[in-house]
């Protein structure tokens, strides 16, 4: 009977440890699947922050491509503006310098008024300036002549001939001198 009683004590302590053994086991792996999932919830955790994060930068990225397009339309409209403005103001001086130019003298409020007046100031500005351009034109040519005349004694009579007649103020240039003493004059 000792011999019986001295087995099952043995077997029941066996049966103890073993028991012992795997409630340790089981706790490890308990404590394991616990810190697994303590490690997979934070880097769930992890990846929604970077996500949010990318997506803030995305946002704020994409706010300022379209604040620079904006900006870019925004300066492309003030440069289209000021190159209409310059074209604008440039054909009204373009229009006033015409009107000027023209055969009918200057345009002022007091010359509209009066159109007797205005062509009888322009012609006498003409006659007064005629005399100041004919000098200053007769003098230069007087100038130019002198100088070629050293190099026209050695061309042909046609050579010679052309170069008077392109060297010749048109009646052209003429008019515009004439008109331009009287803008000067005025």
């Amino acid at each position: 009977t000792l011999r019986t009683e001295e087995r099952q004590r043995l077997a029941r302590e066996r049966r103890e440890e073993r028991e012992k053994q795997h409630a340790a086991k089981e706790t490890q792996i308990l404590e394991k699947e616990r810190k697994a999932k303590l490690q997979y919830e934070k880097q769930l955790e992890e990846r929604q922050r970077k996500l949010k994060e990318q997506k803030q930068k995305e946002e704020q990225r994409r706010a300022a491509v379209e604040e620079k397009r904006k900006q870019k339309i925004e300066e492309e409209k003030e440069r289209y503006e000021a190159v209409m403005h310059r074209t604008l103001e440039r054909n009204q001086r373009l229009e006033t310098r015409q009107k000027r130019w023209s055969w009918g003298g200057s345009v002022t409020p007091d010359s509209e008024s009066k159109p007797g007046s205005k062509r009888s100031t322009s012609t006498a500005n003409l006659k007064q300036t005629e005399a100041v351009v004919s000098k200053r034109l007769s003098s230069s040519a007087a100038l130019l002549n002198a100088s070629d005349r050293a190099r026209r004694s050695q061309l042909s009579p046609l050579d010679s001939s052309v170069i008077s007649r392109l060297l010749a103020p048109t009646q052209a240039s003429l008019a515009r001198s004439k008109s331009a003493a009287t803008l000067s004059a005025d």
